[in-house]
């Protein structure tokens, strides 16, 4: 982050320097023609009055052109300093980050000729511009890239940013109609998503003043199936309607007008509706990024210890990494476990086997430790018959 910062300051500076630099060079622009404007007054009277030109204007006018030049060149030197600034900004960049990043990567993994692999790559980036909302972009890659793309995949992206665009708008009706067609679905994942649609709608009727106060009690009958849930946000806003003459925005309840509103219900209808269609709230290849990101200054450290102490064998596979990296709460998304004897994570042909003294190793372990057709847990003395161990699902 300090990195970061660091180039943010040298940037700060070169746009504070286009903005002075923009705003001196129109302030000296508007001065010099002015003055320009002013001569040429003086030379219109000089000539319908058909006297010649005098010493005066002859020298006001070298004075004219001499001050133009002046200008000229100024504005030029000022631009050029620009151009030094700009300069630092990419020193700046040179100077705190590491250019060269495919070191931590073996060159064989960006060498794969596998169609199915490519394939996958290009389907995550169409799926990541479908979910952005940039539609035309996705049909565009998916045509060059000769993907088979079906209205199938398509379209919960569609109705999807359908939705949104209109809650952006605040247009609820989209959402809400999408809401109560799906109500039993929602009531299944505990959403309360169609009850903050109603109430968002019955909010914008209070703002609206005591001429849609009894629109605003007559829509409050929606409320009805959701009063055992929310029953303290329904006498909220039942008690607004108190102050509804003096203006909900001059009394106590005029957080209920706060615009982070409308951020939050387009944040739990994107996070309902991916719920419900199927889909991972972040696109697989923005959590791949953001992963990159955490993991790469780990990576780029062991790499130079590797290279520094000469021991580059250590790492060597493209799928696997020298180190653990953790990456957060929020790339969680299954249990994994990695084998106390061997430290490696298992995998569907190395899978956990626990033993009957209730130790857990994985199962290449538990073979190199059989001796004799006995197996002794490394944790306890109980020694047990390697087949009486049970395979673990997590």
């Amino acid at each position: 982050m300090e990195q970061c910062a660091c180039v943010e300051r040298e940037l700060d500076k070169v746009l504070q320097k286009f903005l002075s630099y923009g705003q001196h060079c129109e302030q000296s622009l508007e001065e010099l023609l002015c003055y320009v404007s002013q001569l040429r007054q003086e030379l219109g009277s000089a000539a319908l009055q058909g006297a010649p030109l005098s010493a005066t204007l002859s020298l006001v006018m070298a004075q004219c052109c001499r001050k133009i030049k002046d200008t000229v060149q100024k504005l030029a030197s000022d631009h050029k300093d620009i151009h030094s600034s700009v300069s630092r900004v990419g020193k700046a960049i040179d100077r705190n980050f590491d250019a060269e990043l495919c070191s931590v990567v073996s060159d064989s993994a960006w060498e794969s000729r596998e169609q199915q692999q490519q394939e996958t790559l290009q389907l995550a980036i169409v799926e990541h511009l479908y979910q952005q909302g940039m539609l035309s972009v996705a049909e565009e890659l998916s045509q060059e890239s000769t993907l088979n793309m079906d209205l199938d995949f398509k379209q919960p992206f569609l109705e999807l940013n359908r939705i949104l665009e209109a809650l952006h708008k605040q247009d609820l009706w989209p959402a809400l109609d999408w809401a109560i067609s799906n109500r039993q679905r929602l009531l299944e994942l505990n959403s309360s998503l169609e009850f903050k649609l109603h109430q968002l709608h019955f909010i914008r009727l209070l703002a609206c003043g005591p001429d849609k106060q009894l629109e605003a009690l007559s829509y409050a009958r929606h409320f009805q199936p959701f009063a055992c849930l929310h029953q303290r946000e329904i006498q909220v806003m039942m008690g607004s309607l108190a102050y509804l003459p003096l203006g909900i925005a001059n009394s106590p309840y005029c957080q209920l007008l706060d615009a982070r509103h409308w951020t939050e219900i387009c944040e739990t209808f994107t996070r309902d509706a991916c719920a419900l269609l199927g889909l991972s709230v972040e696109s697989p290849l923005s959590v791949s990024f953001a992963s990159g990101c955490v993991a790469l200054p780990v990576l780029m450290n062991i790499k130079a210890v590797i290279e520094q102490r000469q021991c580059t064998s250590v790492w060597s596979h493209k799928d696997e990494l020298p180190i653990e990296i953790e990456l957060g709460m929020k790339c969680w998304y299954h249990s994994v476990f990695a084998c106390p004897i061997l430290r490696q994570q298992t995998t569907d042909s190395n899978p956990p086997i626990k033993l009957v003294c209730g130790h857990v190793i994985s199962r290449d372990a538990l073979n190199k430790l059989i001796n004799g057709g006995k197996l002794k847990c490394p944790y306890c003395p109980m020694e047990q018959n390697p087949a009486d161990g049970k395979r673990i699902i997590f």
